[in-house]
Order: structure tokens, then C-alpha cells, then sequence
């Protein structure tokens, strides 16, 4: 009967501690995968980051060009680049998306100086903002993809408990900004 009663207690510690480092591992699976699919954004971000000066300096040559929006631009840039240190990924998703929306302005700007738009220099800028952009959209959504079943286990009941024990937070999602979701106003007036 003794035994019985030991046999029963081992099994069950054995089972619990099989499925705690089952439910742990699995939670560091998961994190892995969204620190990977961060990783991905900030190499799109980066890229576009570095093709800045050059359309900045590009943009500079038009006469008359407004000297705001270079500087939004390039102050948008600066802040995207030091939140890269703070290794918040909250923060990081502020700058990015302060980031987009100077950068979108300044591709609205420059429809006002079809010169401009007609320099190759330009269009060959233009057209790999355009390919970086959608990079950065399929790793944005890519990440969030990842992030949701990740959010998902760490609520549910009972990984809650090991979540908590070990500090697995929720992961924010990489969100647009309110700006990007009202939608631009397009004047064929002019």
C-alpha cells in the first residue's frame, strides 16, 4: 500500500515536471521566433534607414524643396536608429512608425516637384524605397504573426502560471499608427 502511494507521488511529480519543462520550452520556442521575426523588421528598417541620405540629398537639389520635411525625415531616422538601443520593442514600433509617417510625407511632397520625379537618380531611389517598403510590410505582418500565438500561450490557462514564473510578457504587435489608418486626402484640382 506504501508503495502504492510512492508510486503515485513520483508519477505525479514526474508528470507535472514533464509538462512544466514541456510548457517552458515551448514559451522559449515561441520567444525565439519572435525575436527572429523582430530581427527581420529592423533589417527592412535598416535598409531603408540607409537609402535616407541618399534620397535626402537627392531631394536637396530641387530648388525651393521643403526644408521641414528633410528634416522630419532625417530627425525620424535619428530616432528609429537610437531606439534600436533601448531594446524595448514597444519604443522601437513608436520610432518605426514615426519613421513611416515622415517618409510618407516626404513621397507626397515630392509630387510637387516633377522635376524632381523625373531624374533617374530619383526614380532608381523611389523604386527601391518602393521594394523596401513592401519588405517591411510582409516582415511586419510576419512578426505579428508570430507574436499571436505567442500572446495566446502566455494567457492561457495553466502556461499562465509559468509565464508569470519566468517572465514571458505579452509581446506588443506591430500596429500602423492613427495616421496611417485615416485615409489621405487626394485633390485633382490642381
Amino acid at each position: 500500500m506504501l508503495l502504492t502511494v510512492i508510486l503515485i507521488v513520483v508519477g505525479a511529480i514526474v508528470l507535472m515536471g514533464t509538462w512544466l519543462s514541456s510548457s517552458y520550452n515551448n514559451l522559449v520556442t515561441l520567444r525565439g521566433g519572435i525575436d527572429n521575426a523582430w530581427s527581420n523588421v529592423q533589417v527592412q528598417y535598416q535598409r531603408r534607414a540607409d537609402l535616407v541620405p541618399q534620397l535626402v540629398s537627392t531631394v536637396k537639389g530641387a530648388a525651393n524643396f521643403e526644408q521641414e520635411t528633410l528634416t522630419a525625415v532625417t530627425e525620424a531616422r535619428t530616432k528609429w536608429l537610437g531606439s534600436q538601443q533601448s531594446g524595448d520593442i514597444s519604443q522601437e514600433i513608436d520610432a518605426a512608425n514615426q519613421f513611416d509617417s515622415a517618409m510618407s510625407r516626404l513621397l507626397v511632397t515630392v509630387e510637387s516637384y516633377p522635376t524632381l520625379k523625373a531624374t533617374e537618380n530619383f526614380q532608381a531611389l523611389q523604386a527601391q524605397l518602393e521594394g523596401t517598403e513592401n519588405r517591411i510590410s510582409v516582415s511586419r505582418k510576419q512578426f505579428n504573426d508570430i507574436v499571436l500565438p505567442y500572446n495566446i500561450r502566455v494567457k492561457r490557462f495553466p502556461t499562465v502560471f509559468i509565464a508569470n514564473m519566468f517572465g514571458f510578457d505579452p509581446q506588443p504587435f506591430f500596429e500602423a499608427n492613427q495616421k496611417a489608418q485615416d485615409a489621405p486626402v487626394v485633390n485633382f484640382q490642381q
